[in-house]
């Protein structure tokens, strides 16, 4: 362990101030982001299939081919982990800040590809999509184990859980502002080129506008991520970084003299005395004794969620439609479905997805984490089980708001639970050289979970259906 340094003191101990609320927007804007990007996919996928997979003389609007679809909805998963395993131990070798610019860029870039996506036929621009996407979750995962970090170095103790926690809620509002848009843009499309439902007219339900309604919905990501972008280069190097790992205790005094409006003396020269022994590797035998359970604990309980959790948010279009709470496709004009999808994901996100987050905000650091992981995994069990058992109960017309319902609890104590304290325990529990590393092997562990879920999924619903 590192002699004890003022800075480091005076950090941990700092009353809570503007600084910190700031770095909470900078750093939760990444999420805001993320969030939108990786979920406004599943909005828009029926509209892909619509307009690129359309047979004529079909009872049926075009639907993507199963493996089209896992491919568009998982490959940013894909992304995402080799970017949370990369920039994880990226950001331990170069620094949080000097890393932290590059995901945003990279997610601003491939946000606004995406939305370009060419091709001469509909696998050509499918691929394209797919390419574009994957790199776009590369960026993606790079901002996990960065915005964690760096909200985890630069909290104090009081408040640091409420803080790494009130960064991830930021997700809440991707999903929700997802939905937002979505049914903007779709509304706007809807009046200016009104057109008949598919068993009316096959071919007129899709206007050739629709084309642009897909694209500006998945380049919209790009906006409040180059907003963000200035006020990220800004920040300062975190000092638990610049002090243990850097060893330069002088430059971190300074840093956080000026951001966080304390008092430090500028300790002079660098960490030399370090106790023996303290200087262990990922891979030593040191690390396994030390923090291996540790981080068996934090990969297992984020993959087991994220299976859960990414499927849910991914084909709730599929659920609802299997339910009668959206009508079928051919009953819709193409513009009509994307509204409608987008209400139905908006209604859930606004009712128990965000609370779900605040929730964990309000109480993690009066609570605890275990608790709160522990009544997470419980109810979402109990909830779970309540839907799937009695499933034909809930697919009669009378009984579909009590499905709405509860499955909306699903997502609440998602929220309220593992999904919030998988995201702060990796931010807390390694040491500072290693933190960064640690909490992206954690997260890319969640996404191996959630590439399960996106593909299971698929191919389950092909092999025997949701309805």
């Amino acid at each position: 362990m590192a002699k004890e340094l003022q800075v480091l003191n005076a950090l941990d101990v700092a009353k809570t101030q503007w600084y910190h609320f700031t770095a909470i927007v900078i750093a939760g804007m990444g999420f805001f982001t993320d969030a939108y990007d990786l979920f406004c996919i599943s909005l828009v996928t029926k509209l892909l299939g619509r307009l690129y997979y359309y047979k004529d003389g079909s009872p049926n609007p075009g639907t993507l081919p199963s493996n089209v679809a896992a491919a568009v909805n998982g490959v940013a998963f894909c992304g995402t982990l080799s970017g949370q395993l990369f920039f994880g131990w990226l950001g331990d070798k170069m620094g949080r800040k000097r890393v932290y610019g590059m995901t945003l860029m990279l997610m601003v870039i491939c946000s606004i590809a995406c939305g370009l996506s060419f091709g001469e036929n509909p696998a050509s621009v499918m691929a394209t999509l797919c390419f574009f996407r994957f790199w776009l979750g590369f960026g993606i995962g790079g901002d996990y184990p960065l915005s964690a970090t760096i909200m985890s170095e630069y909290a104090n103790k009081k408040t640091r859980g409420a803080f790494i926690a009130a960064v991830f809620a930021m997700q809440g509002f991707g999903i929700l502002a997802g939905g937002m848009v979505a049914i903007i843009v779709s509304a706007a499309f809807k009046a200016k080129y009104p057109v008949p439902p598919y068993k009316v007219d096959p071919i007129g339900s899709t206007p050739p506008q629709a084309d642009y309604v897909w694209r500006i919905i998945v380049m919209f990501g790009a906006i409040p991520a180059a907003l963000t972008y200035y006020w990220r280069m800004k920040m300062p190097e975190t000092a638990r970084y610049t002090a243990l790992v850097a060893k330069n205790a002088k430059q971190a005094a300074a840093d956080m003299s000026r951001v966080l409006q304390v008092e430090l003396e500028a300790e002079q020269g660098k960490i030399e005395d370090r106790e023996q022994g303290n200087d262990f590797g990922l891979f030593s035998m040191q690390f396994v004794r030390r923090h291996g359970l540790h981080l068996v604990g934090t990969t297992s309980t984020w993959f087991l969620l994220d299976i859960a959790f990414y499927s849910q948010n991914l084909f709730q279009k599929d659920i609802f439609t299997a339910i009668g709470w959206i009508p079928k496709a051919k009953e819709m004009s193409a513009l009509d479905e994307v509204f409608r999808i987008a209400r139905a994901q908006t209604l859930i996100a606004l009712c128990s997805t965000v609370p779900g987050y605040w929730f964990t905000v309000a109480f993690i650091d009066k609570i605890g984490r275990f608790a709160i992981q522990l009544m997470g995994f419980f109810f979402m069990t109990v909830f779970m089980f309540a839907l799937a058992i009695p499933y034909h109960h809930w697919t009669l017309k009378s009984n579909r708001i009590g499905f709405v319902v509860i499955y909306s609890l699903t997502f609440f104590f998602a929220n309220f639970g593992p999904n919030a304290t998988t995201f702060v325990v990796p931010a807390e529990i390694f040491p500072a050289r290693l933190r960064s590393t640690c909490h992206g092997i954690s997260a890319a562990a969640g996404k191996a979970g959630a590439i399960v879920g996106a593909f299971g999924f698929q191919y389950a619903e092909k092999g025997i259906g949701v309805s």
